[in-house]
């Protein structure tokens, strides 16, 4: 029988309320973004018109490569936010993740907060989400079969985050058999396996450890946006100890360039950039780096909340535009292209 837990609802409830009220952001480190600039080009030879921005993301085509990231679900209110976020996403044909699934093991109270992705986003790219404490301890795939299942999802990501179950007062510690536990699922599970971090990145050396074990999808999800270590430390009663760890990490645009380099010497694999991605600029600086799309969460529900729907559209459409400008101010003509522009650091 699945465990119960009443805390696992409050404590995603408090995230949530934490994200968006809170400045959770990092304090003295950056994404490293905001130092490159593309290279101007002035004779692009393209038409506007012909610029196209779509890509195909386990195996379904999306019209710009981007997804709204892992968030929430598992407690009463985010029945309502997965919803709308779903119906913007499947609006635009951008990828959604949903967040942490662990709340769905314990019990089938809040099924439903991840079920509603599928109901209304039938034609996009829906990514499960478990974190790596609970697959360390997986002797098979079965469990995680039955979340794949839950929302229909066309991937699986395992999140790593031994930085916030260090810090989170009621978190797991014990890592040992993660790399396992993730290969156990590579090879079980019918659907791709998304290895992420949450807001520490990932290195390469990491990353050529997951592509060891047949790991095919990497999100470095960098630091320099959402800190973990500070909404974890605004959680806990000795917040000193804690905030010394707030800024811990690697920046989002030098992981995405140290796993990049992995696809010139190994199998290949797709490439998610994540961690304080906060415009179509930004978007675009990472896929020039390497990456092959690109994730955002908190800007989103800060949009959808505050402004609603609309305002969650309005942000995506943005973006997008931002991003089609940049491609023809670049002379890339598709996200391929993009992928080749030059990016420099002007002093």
């Amino acid at each position: 029988m699945p465990r119960r837990s009443r805390s696992t609802p409050s404590r995603k409830q408090q995230h949530v309320a934490l994200t968006l009220n809170k400045n959770v952001s990092f304090k003295s480190k950056t994404t490293g973004l905001e130092q490159l600039e593309f290279v101007h080009n002035a004779l692009p030879e393209l038409n506007l018109s012909e610029v196209n921005t779509s890509t195909t993301f386990l195996d379904k085509t999306l019209a710009a490569p981007l997804m709204v990231s892992s968030m929430t679900g598992g407690y009463k209110d985010a029945l309502t936010i997965n919803r709308q976020i779903a119906e913007v996403c499947e609006e635009q044909h951008i990828a959604m993740g949903v967040g942490s699934q662990r709340q769905a093991l314990e019990d089938e109270l809040y099924h439903r907060t991840f079920s509603v992705v599928r109901e209304v986003a039938p034609s996009i790219p829906i990514v499960g989400n478990i974190g790596a404490a609970e697959v360390a301890k997986m002797t098979n795939a079965d469990a995680t079969q039955r979340l794949v299942e839950l929302i229909r999802a066309d991937a699986f990501t395992v999140h790593l985050n031994p930085l916030q179950e260090f810090l989170q007062p009621e978190g797991s510690t014990d890592f040992r058999g993660v790399l396992k536990g993730i290969e156990l699922l590579v090879r079980q599970l019918p659907v791709p396996v998304i290895v992420k971090e949450i807001g520490a990145g990932i290195s390469a050396h990491v990353a050529r450890r997951l592509l060891d074990v047949g790991v095919k999808y990497i999100d470095v999800a960098g630091a320099g946006g959402t800190s973990w270590a500070g909404i974890e430390t605004l959680r806990r009663k000795d917040r000193e100890f804690a905030s010394k760890f707030w800024d811990w990490g690697i920046p989002t645009a030098a992981a995405i360039q140290e796993v990049a380099e992995l696809k010139s010497s190994t199998t290949e694999f797709t490439l998610v950039a994540s961690g304080g991605i906060t415009s179509g600029f930004e978007a675009a600086k990472c896929i020039a780096l390497g990456a092959d799309l690109t994730a955002s969460a908190r800007p989103m529900l800060k949009a959808l909340t505050e402004e609603g729907k609309s305002g969650l559209r309005n942000l995506i459409q943005s973006w997008m535009q931002e991003l089609k400008g940049i491609m023809f101010l670049t002379g890339s003509a598709s996200v391929a292209d993009l992928q080749k522009a030059q990016l420099v650091r002007y002093t």
